[in-house]
Order: structure tokens, then sequence, then C-alpha cells
């Protein structure tokens, strides 16, 4: 017999457990389902964002591309470069008058210098090609004969002798700044002024540096259809020559250097003087220090008159401190009857450190004057015949 203390037990029990509720009291266990479902979920979803470290100066984002900043940038750069290079001049010109714009610091050092720092600040993205960069020292040459006729009173044959040098050099900075452009970014200012001081550290060094001396010799020949004693009277002075008379050179006709109108003999044999006269007034002496009769005649030139020199470059006057016309001399050899080969030969003393290439417009300029020299006394001589 049950009674009411006594719990219910079969079917009816079962059922009864299964419909009600747990106990209260008891705590409630999540089904492993969901936490399966939760863990394949969450690792579909996407990682949370990770902190990244601030990026290295070589992977910062690129300046913006401003049309007007760069042009800024190139416009002030040449600027500072010309400000720059005018006050290494003056400061050469007042230190050193003599020859100081002679010297490898303002020919080779400067001009490298400041095409490398121009270049490098002209192109802030570092994404120019080697093109643009070798056009700066076309560019900044170009302002600087602009401003070296009209301000500065430079002549034209300094102006043509220094291009080559200043284009060499130029290109040769802009060039290294196309090679490091990307390895200094981020060390930019040192580099800009590493390459200011660089000449200014050239100044310094080069009047400590011996200063070499040498001698040439130029000379030109041409065959003349006519006797030795027929051409003699021409060696001694040919009066009057014409514009029309001589032959076309660059150093006359393209550069600009006066062409000779007359000479005259003053006296007889060693001890002479030869006066000669060029076109803008130019006027020199040549002392006879050798009389050989229809053979050989030779003398010192001697640069008492100043007068009209002022027309041509105060750096390549014929006896300045390092460049001097000193010697010079024609020579008759009879190659044949009636035919007389004619040398005209011209010693020349240089005193820089770039000597060899100077040596080279020596040849080419001295060697004009010869050859417009010898041809007005080919034309006088073959023209009695």
């Amino acid at each position: 017999m049950m009674t009411g203390d006594e719990p219910e037990t079969g079917e009816g029990a079962g059922s009864s457990d299964a419909s009600s509720p747990p106990p209260a009291s008891l705590p409630v266990v999540p089904s492993p389902l969901p936490r399966q479902r939760a863990h394949i979920i969450g690792a579909e979803a996407p990682d949370a964002p990770i902190p990244q470290a601030p990026p290295a100066p070589d992977d910062r984002p690129p300046m913006p591309r401003d049309r007007a900043t760069a042009a800024y940038r190139i416009a002030a750069a040449f600027g500072v470069a010309l400000a720059f290079a005018l006050s290494v001049y003056t400061l050469l010109e007042v230190t050193r008058p003599s020859e100081g714009v002679i010297g490898f610091s303002f020919l080779l050092f400067l001009p490298a210098a400041l095409c490398a720092f121009i270049a490098y600040v002209a192109d802030p993205w570092a994404d120019k090609k080697l093109t643009s960069y070798l056009m700066v020292p076309v560019i900044l040459l170009i302002i600087v004969i602009l401003v070296s006729v009209p301000f500065l009173k430079e002549g034209t044959i300094c102006i043509v002798m220094l291009s080559p040098l200043w284009l060499g050099s130029g290109m040769m900075g802009a060039s290294l700044t196309y090679w490091v452009r990307k390895r200094i970014a981020n060390k930019g200012r040192t580099y800009c002024a590493a390459l200011l001081l660089l000449p200014i550290m050239a100044m310094q060094v080069e009047p400590r540096l011996p200063v070499p001396v040498e001698t040439a010799s130029v000379s030109r020949s041409v065959i003349i259809h006519a006797k030795p004693a027929e051409i003699w009277p021409l060696l001694e002075g040919v009066p009057n020559v014409r514009s029309d008379e001589g032959r076309w050179n660059i150093s006359q006709d393209v550069i600009g250097i006066p062409r000779p109108v007359g000479a005259s003999l003053v006296g007889n044999g060693i001890g002479a003087d030869r006066f000669a006269r060029w076109q803008q007034g130019i006027a020199f002496r040549e002392r006879i220090t050798q009389w050989d009769m229809h053979r050989h005649i030779g003398w010192d030139f001697l640069f008492d008159d100043m007068t009209g020199w002022d027309i041509t470059d105060r750096h390549l006057m014929p006896d300045s401190p390092y460049f001097r016309v000193e010697s010079g001399g024609y020579r008759l050899r009879p190659i044949g009857p009636n035919r007389t080969e004619v040398t005209l030969e011209t010693q020349y003393r240089m005193r820089t450190h770039l000597n060899g290439y100077a040596s080279l417009w020596g040849e080419l300029i001295l060697g004009d004057l010869e050859n417009n020299v010898l041809a007005v006394i080919r034309q006088r001589a073959e023209g009695h015949h």
C-alpha cells in the first residue's frame, strides 16, 4: 500500500520526471554543440587588428606632388646655386686676384657641387630620369653666361674656355646625385651641406699646392709658290691687311679674337722692333732676337702698351701671371723650284693647376692665328706672279 511519503515508480514516474524542469538549485550545463559551433565560427571570423610598428624612413608615404611646389624648389635651387657661385667668385677675386678663378676649386669642384645640389633639391620624389639630371649643368651654364657677360664683364674667350670644364664637372656631380639619391633619402640636409662645403675646402687646399710652370710651342706651316727672297720682305712686315685676306677659323670668326691689320719693321737685324697692329686697337712689339736673311727671323714679344687689350678678357691677357706669350719667329725652307715651306712658331708659358687643359686651347687659338697670318703671306707672295 502506498503512502504519500514514498516516491512513485514505473512509467508514470519516468514521464513525470522528463516533463518537469530540473530543480532550481542545479546549474545549467551548456550543450557541447554550441561550444563547438562557436569555436568554428570564431575561426572563420577575421582576426582582430594587430598593432603595427611605425614605418621606417624609407617606407614613408610619398610626398604629395604639387607642381607649384616643385617649380618653387627648382627655382630656389638654381637661385641658391647662383648666389653661392657669385660669392665664391667674389671671394676668389678679392683674396687671389691673380689666379683664383683659374684653379681647380672654381673650374672643377664648384660646378660639380652646385649641379649635384640642384639635382637633389629639384627631384624630391627621386623619380626623374638621368637625362633630366644631366640637363642641370646645361641650364646652370646658360644662367652663368647670362650673368657673367653683362655684370662680371667676362670676355667671350674666357666663357668659351670655361664651358667644357663646367659642363663636364657639372654632369659628374649631377650623375653622382642620381646614383645615390634613393640611398640618402633621410640624409638630404647632410648631403647638401657637404656639397656646398666641398668647393670651400678645395679653396683652402689649392693655394698650398705648388703651381706647375710649363712652356709650350705651337707651329703651323704652309707651302708657298715663291722663292725665299720673294717671301722674306713679307716676314719683316705686312702692311694694310684687308678684311678679306687670310682664312676662316674658329678663334677669330666664331669666338671673336681680333685679326691683324698690319705689321712693320723699324730698324734692321737683331735689336730692331717689329710693330704689330690688330683690330679693335690692339698693338704690341716684337723685339728681333734672331736674324738669318732669307732663312730665319725670331723675336720676343713685348706687351708694353696695353691700351687696346681691355677688349679681351682680363684673365687671358698675353702677359698675365698664369699665361704669357713669350717668343716667336718664321723659318723658310726651300723644297723645290719656286716652292718654299714657311713655318710660323710661337712659344708661351703656363702657370696653372690645369696646364694640360690650357695647352689644348693654346694649340687651337694660337694655331688659328698662325694659319691666318700664313694665309695672308701666301696670298701676298703668290699674288705677285
